[in-house]
């Protein structure tokens, strides 16, 4: 069995709408003004992007769990976003569908910020 690493997303409800379309394993294609999808390290810190940040620019906000392969994580390197305890992986759009094929599992919604 391969090894997994626990991420974390904070999403607002239209990518959360469109990861329930698909059964609730794969995240939706970056759009044009995306070039990163952005996975997190830990609950806390997707926690406050989904509070602080998703809720006030949509009304909701909400932080998914997932498992992928730690092979698959192995290729990229952890990114510091303004600080030791906000760390997230830069995953570029073109290699999206290689990393929804790395995943093991089911997403799944951990915490729910309504407004």
């Amino acid at each position: 069995m391969a090894q997994t690493v626990t991420l974390w997303r904070p999403t607002g409800p239209e990518e959360l709408r469109l990861v329930e379309q698909s059964g609730w394993k794969v995240w939706p294609p970056r759009l044009p003004e995306q070039p990163i999808f952005y996975p997190v390290t830990t609950e806390e810190y997707a926690v406050k992007i989904a509070r602080d940040w998703n809720v006030p620019a949509s009304g909701s906000g909400y932080v998914t769990r997932f498992e992928v392969k730690k092979e698959f994580l192995d290729n990229y390197e952890i990114q510091e976003a303004g600080g030791r305890a906000h760390l997230e992986y830069w995953i570029p759009a073109e290699d999206l569908e290689d990393f929804n094929a790395a995943i093991v599992g089911k997403i799944e919604v951990v915490r729910a910020f309504p407004e």
